[in-house]
């Protein structure tokens, strides 16, 4: 997606894509792009956010539309927030705006506080409180070489020796005193306690991000609201960085303060775990540890644990050829919101069927296929998706893959990966 965010009410608003504010006029907005982009009227935002509150008033529920080269939703939040994205980029799915926009009021919750925006008594004021959320905001709008915002499961990676990693990292949360600790690498989780495993969504996936898109510092003491577990009372984050992208999170309460956690603290618990932390760093992009066999025609696979809300997501294998990784991102999030659409059950967590819908549902299909291009040997590539339990495997492949021996492979793979997650 191209980069937008949120601006002054004077500003306009960029068109793909661009998420704006209602129902208050005030509070129409974006944050503004490239200066060579296309930007719609300050009118015409006001008539997007009009049309949405005409249908409120009638009844109506109106959550999207599509022009010729647009597609625009509407999603409010506790009958205070109404969010409005709009993207020209070709393919857009629905699916796809309207967890940005689920994941863009997480991230306003997140650093501003459920009462701040459910009860607006100033609407200057919480502009200003709002810009602390830019910064995230903007990094779901961009190239994020994450997917957790858009399969709304957490970013991990598997570090060569997670079990030395488990047990230092459970030994100083007791030693801090926290419960909730985990080791971050590039916004991936690469060890968690299992307190923090259990934090719910989206601050699952929030909280992660948010420090991956932090500039680096040594240590941070920031304050966090939850928007699923505590969206009114804030927690502290605390971050120390042990190695350059490399950071050790934790979140708690009015302790431990962060001057408790010194550097002899430190070094005791991490000091001798220098080398397998060393080990975590090119994992923020691969996910997997070096040396783990993969296809040679894989040019990156997306892995999802449905229940757990984890993911493994890289489009490293076989780097130097073509499609660039920005292009294999891209294709990953358009066929996962393709497959997750219209072909297999809906994941745990989102809302239920309809009759009509479960009805066509009857036969939901474990694997499917899609060859970008003319379906000729040695043309096209090709995605596959298999689905073996809580587990769903994406994989994208070069053209020399044959059709028929896609399901083979994609089972053989997920078998493999299958003790990782």
């Amino acid at each position: 997606m191209k980069k937008a965010g949120i601006q002054s009410s004077s500003s306009q608003l960029p068109i793909s894509p661009s998420v704006g504010f209602g129902p208050q006029p005030d509070l129409v907005s974006s944050r503004g792009g490239a200066p060579a982009r296309q930007q719609l009227p300050f009118s015409v935002i006001g008539s997007l956010n009009g049309v949405h509150m005409f249908g409120q008033n009638l009844e109506v529920q109106l959550s999207s539309a599509k022009t010729e080269d647009t597609t625009v939703v509407w999603k409010s939040f506790h009958d205070s927030i109404t969010l409005i994205v709009l993207s020209s980029e070709e393919g857009t799915s629905e699916l796809r705006l309207e967890r940005l926009l689920q994941m863009v009021f997480g991230a306003m919750v997140l650093l501003v506080g459920l009462e701040e925006l459910t009860n607006i008594r100033n609407v200057e004021r919480l502009k200003k409180e709002l810009r602390a959320s830019y910064r995230l905001i903007d990094s779901f709008l961009g190239d994020s070489e994450l997917i957790g915002d858009l399969t709304q499961c957490v970013d991990c990676v598997v570090p060569p020796e997670g079990s030395l990693l488990q047990e230092a990292l459970s030994g100083f949360a007791e030693a801090a005193g926290t419960a909730f600790v985990s080791l971050v690498v590039s916004g991936r989780v690469v060890a968690a306690t299992e307190s923090w495993w259990r934090l719910g969504m989206p601050e699952a996936v929030l909280l992660p991000w948010l420090v991956g898109s932090l500039p680096p510092q040594a240590a941070r003491d920031y304050p966090v609201y939850l928007p699923h577990g505590s969206p009114t009372v804030p927690h502290r984050l605390l971050t120390l960085t042990l190695l350059p992208g490399l950071e050790l999170c934790l979140l708690c309460g009015p302790r431990p303060p962060l001057s408790q956690l010194d550097a002899q603290l430190l070094e005791r618990w991490w000091q001798p775990l220098l080398d397998p932390l060393r080990a975590c760093l090119p994992l923020g992009s691969r996910a997997l540890p070096a040396g783990f066999p993969l296809h040679t025609d894989i040019l990156g696979l997306l892995l999802l644990h449905l229940e757990l809300k984890r993911c493994l997501f890289t489009v490293e294998p076989s780097g130097d050829k073509e499609p660039s990784s920005e292009q294999r991102r891209r294709l990953f999030r358009s066929f996962y919101t393709l497959v997750t659409a219209t072909h297999f059950a809906p994941e745990p967590g989102q809302p239920e069927e309809k009759a009509e819908e479960v009805v066509h549902r009857a036969q939901v299909p474990r694997a499917c296929y899609l060859v970008l291009g003319a379906e000729e040997p040695g043309t096209g590539w090709r995605l596959v998706a298999l689905q073996l339990g809580p587990r769903r495997l994406l994989l994208l492949l070069s053209a020399q893959s044959p059709t028929h021996g896609l399901r083979g492979l994609a089972t053989h793979t997920l078998h493999a990966l299958t003790p990782l997650l």
